[in-house]
Formats: C-alpha cells, structure tokens, sequence
C-alpha cells in the first residue's frame, strides 16, 4: 500500500468522499454530521492523503493543524470493498507519525457515537486513543464522541 499526499482533484477520491459523506447521512442527524466535503478539505492548515494499492483507491485520511501543537485527525475512511484488510490502520499509522514529525503534542478526533462507528472507535481505543471532552469549537453532542491521544 502506497499512502500519499493527495490534491483532491482525483475523480476516485472525489467518489470515496461522497460514499464518506453519504454514510455519515445514514447515521448522523444534519446537526450531528462534521464529515468534510471536498473544498472544505482544500484549507491550507488540512493535509489529505490517499491511500493506494496499484492503481486502487483503497482509503483516506486528512490531519487538520488546531494550533502548532495541536491536530486533528479528519476523513478517515476505508473504501467499502477493502473493509477488514488493514487499511484504517495504516493510514492512521501514517497521520500520527506525521504529527509526532511535526512536533504535535497531542491529536485528537471526533467519531459517531452510534453503532455503526463502533470499529472506528475500536481502531482508536487500539492506538491508546481516550474518551474527553469536547474540543476545539465541538460542543457537546449525542451523537458523538471525542477522543484523545497525547504524542
């Protein structure tokens, strides 16, 4: 697999993004859903990749920077036909060593609480992520849960 620094401008990412969205809509009230479309993933202080095997878009992920010691993990996700073969776990890798590389302290996430986003949060939990507070400008919801992970 192959993880690199993605411009958005692809129409297989552009298509991953819109299943991203989509699913969030299935299972977060309009109110609830924090899911990044394309421009807004544009912003200068939001690094994407996309994550390759051949010529096959296998996931994503975005690292948005809060503060110079401060991100946020953004877009993750896995395409639907590459579920349970390791790929949220690799691009995950690949977001928190480029924090840790850019000197980041501490990253932190924002997930569904329902069932449905219950592998996410496993996945989380698995690399020492922890349940906090809302942060940044998140206020508390329902429908969704936070976590941490100190660097």
């Amino acid at each position: 697999m192959i993880i690199k620094t993605d411009d958005l401008t692809g129409s297989e990412v552009a298509e991953l993004l819109r299943e991203h969205i989509q699913s969030m809509r299935l299972y977060s009230p309009p109110e609830s859903k924090h899911a990044l479309d394309l421009e807004a993933l544009r912003k200068p202080e939001i690094t994407f990749w996309s994550a390759w095997e051949g010529n096959e878009l296998v996931g994503c992920g975005a690292l948005q920077q809060l503060d110079s010691r401060h991100g946020e993990i953004k877009s993750m996700r896995t395409s639907s036909t590459h579920l349970r073969k390791g790929v949220a776990k690799r691009v995950l890798q690949h977001i928190i060593e480029e924090a840790k590389g850019r000197g980041y302290r501490r990253l932190n996430l924002e997930t569904g609480s329902m069932d449905a986003f219950e592998p996410a949060r496993k996945l989380y939990e698995s690399f020492g992520f922890q349940y906090c507070k809302p942060f940044s400008d998140y206020s508390e919801d329902p429908n969704s849960v936070f976590m941490t992970k100190e660097l």
